[in-house]
């Protein structure tokens, strides 16, 4: 073993069957169709607020809404994996996700809408998430890094597409109709999915529901290494949303004066994460898990000198140009970060994936709402220079804590 400062762990050099390369697309892409359903409603929240007379000021809640869901979905729907079949399991719930788009679709009322976005919430994350799990399950070790990687990949995607895609359709045939296309299209991905998506051969937890989700305590106290990386991936995405909640406010004023669709159009910049994703997942096979978190932090925190020339570059030229740099390195460390988290924590509990990524994501969400409340904040009293230190900060911060445990986790590997 070597004692650098980028120590990897050995690689698992135990061969088993392939994952077929069209198995990790549909993976990836029903991954990506899952998620969008989440994030669809950012850009739609005016025009819903208008159509069912909600006052601006409360219609935030639709988005509250959704992300109680989601929180939801990890805690209560996630684990289910782990003790039921997960062939069914996914159809079911994809069956109750059409319905849920539909209801959302044909709300009449601001309670019937609040009540059907919190169904997609939950079912939209239960089956993201759970197809990452179920990912993860179906790829032999050697292999799991690059079909994690993929999958996860269609998750991003399916993040920087939902904005656009909902704006776009939006404007031409109003906000339902973005739900009820999104209701067709997760039925049609019904047959292909119950088709291909393979059978689990790994035994089932035959713990009860109550304890199945009781048990996801004692996986996080027991297991260092879900906690090492659970509290990389709080620091990484409060740092993702820290940019992302409060790039709207310096881009919407002078002298910018972006639309909300132009606005939107920057999440496309970051599909580059995407490759990232891909890319990473073949160092965590490789056994080079430490060595890709280290070059993903460095991104991450270099990504910010670019990003805040924004608030200072007179040419509104370089200033997007130096934008563009940073959201390509803030979005290619991001990912790397998160695949390579995924695929070490995975790599530790070969029966209990769906509890264990339903306990990363909590950090996640964790990250994210501390980020967008802190930044809006700072953003109002200090501007966008404070907002890009604070970014800075939690970034050096994600940096030093993995070079601090750098070793143990090696010792753990």
């Amino acid at each position: 073993m070597t004692s650098s400062s980028c120590v990897d762990t050995p690689a698992q050099q135990t061969q088993g069957p392939a994952v077929p390369a069209g198995l990790v697309w549909l993976f990836a892409v029903a991954a990506g169709a899952s998620v969008a359903n989440v994030y669809y409603a950012q850009p739609l929240l005016d025009a819903v607020a208008q159509d069912l007379g909600i006052p601006l000021a409360a219609v935030g809640g639709v988005i509250t809404a959704t992300q109680l869901g989601a929180a939801l979905a990890l805690l209560l729907l996630v684990p289910l994996g782990d003790r039921l079949n997960r062939r069914p399991l996914m159809a079911w719930q994809l069956l109750a996700l059409v319905l849920a788009l539909l209801a959302v679709a044909l709300a009449p009322s601001a309670l019937l809408l609040m009540g059907a976005m919190l169904a997609v919430g939950l079912l939209g994350t239960a089956m993201t998430q759970g197809l990452i799990a179920y990912a993860a399950s179906a790829a032999p070790p050697h292999a799991q890094g690059r079909v994690v990687g993929g999958a996860q990949s269609g998750v991003f995607i399916g993040l920087l597409l939902a904005r656009v895609l909902a704006g776009a359709v939006g404007d031409a045939w109003g906000w339902r109709s973005v739900y009820m296309a999104s209701a067709a299209l997760m039925l049609a991905m019904a047959l292909p999915l119950w088709w291909w998506l393979p059978v689990l051969a790994h035994q089932p937890s035959r713990l009860g529901y109550g304890q199945l989700v009781a048990s996801m305590a004692g996986l996080l106290r027991r297991d260092r290494v879900l906690q090492v990386r659970g509290v990389l991936a709080l620091l990484m995405f409060a740092a993702f949303s820290i940019f992302w909640s409060s790039l709207v406010l310096p881009l919407r004023a002078a002298p910018f004066g972006f639309s909300h669709t132009a606005i939107g159009l920057f999440g496309l910049v970051g599909v580059a994460g995407a490759l990232a994703a891909t890319v990473a997942g073949r160092w965590v096979d490789r056994g080079q898990a430490q060595r890709a978190s280290l070059w993903a932090l460095l991104a991450l925190l270099l990504a910010w000198l670019p990003l805040a020339a924004l608030g200072w570059m007179p040419d509104v030229r370089w200033a997007i140009a130096a934008l563009v740099l940073g959201i390509v390195l803030l979005d290619l460390g991001g990912q790397a970060l998160h695949v390579s988290n995924q695929g070490l924590i995975f790599a530790r509990s070969h029966d209990a994936h769906s509890r264990v990524v339903a306990v990363y994501m909590l950090f996640y969400a964790l990250g994210s709402g501390l980020g967008a409340i802190s930044a809006t904040s700072i953003y109002a009293h200090a501007g966008w220079w404070a907002v890009c230190a604070l970014g800075a900060a939690v970034s050096a911060v994600a940096l030093l804590f993995w070079w601090a445990t750098r070793r143990w986790m090696l010792a753990r590997a």
